[in-house]
């Protein structure tokens, strides 16, 4: 048999790098380089077909550098957090890595080595680009800002405000590492239809079906399903004979065709039911060849699957659509942590209330809200009183307790286009919009004041605050929001150093 007939596969790269993994220190960026560096070699390995033996050697080499490296890494982050909770949970975070890695390892005797093998990998790049961006990101940002002077407190606060940065590099790094197996994909797929043989289907087989890590279809020009590999099988739960012959379309679900209107699609001479997202999928096939993006998988009863789909045509030797390449990955684990640090991005960890990027642009709405409407617009500072003598008697624990309780009952007395925020420590910010009278928020804010002042049950303790609240009121202050936010913030002093537990109507004395 020709050397030309066994190809070996040396250019497999499941996780590109990407300058949006760098942490900013060197010797941990170093040593993520050379796992991913690991993680694609034992890809290769396994896309190559290689023996059970050079395997194990490969995966032994990767998870003994990754106990290096969580060694390493762990004695930069004890100069800076020792015994803090952020260095316990990094810890802990390692030590179920390497228990993972065990668990799927001893599937051996259950699972085929090469099953092994692709449900390790699918494991590391999903925890790689997960830690990495997330813990790891983290943990250097707040290093760095330690360097320059910050206190821990400081920078874990800053770090927290900075954590959509993060969500931005997750998405950019989503989308290189899909895009980069589309085009991976389509390579091989012209490689194929160019040489125009019968064999193609067969090497299209072993060289796209039987090595790939994600689940993958071919249809013809019209969609339907011609071939498909194992592992569409499997995550689809249906047999190929069951698969053969179905529609794509049929296969994805509502997410990716909203409007049940039947319309028709000239380029492809078909009737697809299809929405707006669509249409945007067929315009870049043609422009660009292939598309990207999530979908909703669903077959008969079986629950739906979030996923990535990338949609590839494929033409032969004089540009004539033949077939088109559907591969789909499991990004639901992704997504939820993109999700997920959004709204840590935006929200106090510790209330779940907005924080002060969000109440930024809640404020800016408001503002212009009020602009529109010519009501008035109430913004309040607020602080607790006596709030460090429940923390300094009956702990911190105690304390974050009897600030989620008080946060809960702000919630409560808030209104449709009311906000309130967690500055942090015991400091909060409330919005009351649309008040026709200006006098209104006194109303608000007397039954506020009346609300925290009522005892607060913590375990077998009774606990009493009250409230400092300063108010200023927009557009009678015509003021910037960062302004607004600070004569506010000047009014509650006044209220506090007046008596406290009560409000100051902000008054310019320029």
């Amino acid at each position: 048999m020709r050397e030309a007939d066994n190809p070996v596969v040396t250019n497999i790269e499941i996780f590109p790098w990407n300058e949006n993994f760098d942490t900013g220190i060197a010797i941990i960026d170093e040593q993520h380089k050379k796992l991913v560096y690991l993680l694609n070699s034992l890809a290769k390995q396994l896309v190559n077909q290689a023996d059970s033996i050079t395997l194990n050697s490969v995966f032994n080499e990767l998870t003994d550098y990754a106990i290096y490296h969580f060694q390493t890494e762990e004695g930069i982050w004890h100069q800076y957090f020792s015994d803090d909770e952020l260095e316990l949970k990094h810890k802990a975070t390692h030590s179920r890595f390497i228990d993972e890695i065990i668990f799927l390892k001893n599937e051996e005797g259950q699972l085929s080595a090469t099953q092994i093998v692709e449900d390790i990998l699918s494991f590391l790049t999903r925890w790689l680009a997960f830690h990495i961006l997330d813990s790891d990101k983290r943990m250097a940002k707040m290093v760095q800002l330690m360097q320059e002077g910050a206190t821990l407190d400081e920078a874990k606060l800053q770090t927290e405000q900075e954590m959509s940065e993060a969500m931005n590099a997750l998405i950019q790094a989503i989308l290189s590492m899909y895009d980069n197996v589309c085009n991976r994909t389509v390579q091989l797929m012209k490689e194929i239809v160019e040489r125009q043989k019968i064999e193609a289907k067969q090497r299209l087989a072993s060289n796209v079906f039987e090595n790939t890590l994600d689940a993958i279809c071919i249809t013809d020009k019209n969609l339907n399903v011609i071939e498909v590999n194992p592992s569409f099988s499997r995550t689809k739960k249906l047999s190929p004979a069951d698969l053969i012959g179905k529609h794509l379309p049929d296969l994805i679900g509502q997410h990716l065709l909203p409007d049940a209107a039947e319309q028709h699609l000239p380029d492809l001479k078909i009737s697809l039911k299809y929405g707006a997202l669509f249409e945007k999928i067929w315009q870049e096939l043609e422009q660009y060849g292939y598309w990207s993006g999530e979908v909703y998988s669903q077959i008969a009863d079986n629950p739906r699957d979030e996923e990535w789909l990338t949609l590839s045509s494929v033409k032969n030797e004089y540009g004539e659509l033949t077939n088109y390449v559907a591969v789909f990955s499991n990004v639901a684990n992704l997504l939820e942590l993109k999700r997920e640090l959004e709204h840590h991005a935006h929200h106090d960890a510790l209330t779940g209330l907005p924080n002060r990027v969000l109440l930024a642009d809640r404020l800016n709405l408001a503002l212009a809200r009020a602009e529109r409407s010519r009501n008035t617009l109430a913004i309040c500072y607020l602080d607790l009183d006596g709030f460090k003598a429940v923390n300094d008697t009956l702990g911190h624990g105690a304390g974050d307790e009897l600030l989620k309780e008080v946060a809960h009952r702000f919630s409560k007395l808030l209104r449709a286009n009311d906000t309130v925020a967690r500055l942090g420590g015991d400091e909060f910010v409330i919005l009351f919009g649309d008040l026709n009278n200006p006098c209104d928020y006194e109303t608000l804010l007397d039954r506020l004041l009346h609300n925290i002042n009522e005892p607060i049950q913590l375990d077998n303790d009774i606990a009493h605050v009250s409230a400092s609240i300063g108010v200023t009121l927009y557009p009678q202050d015509k003021s910037t929001p960062e302004e607004l936010l600070e004569h506010a913030d000047s009014a509650m002093y006044q209220a506090k150093q007046s008596g406290k537990s009560k409000y100051v109507l902000y008054a310019d004395k320029s």
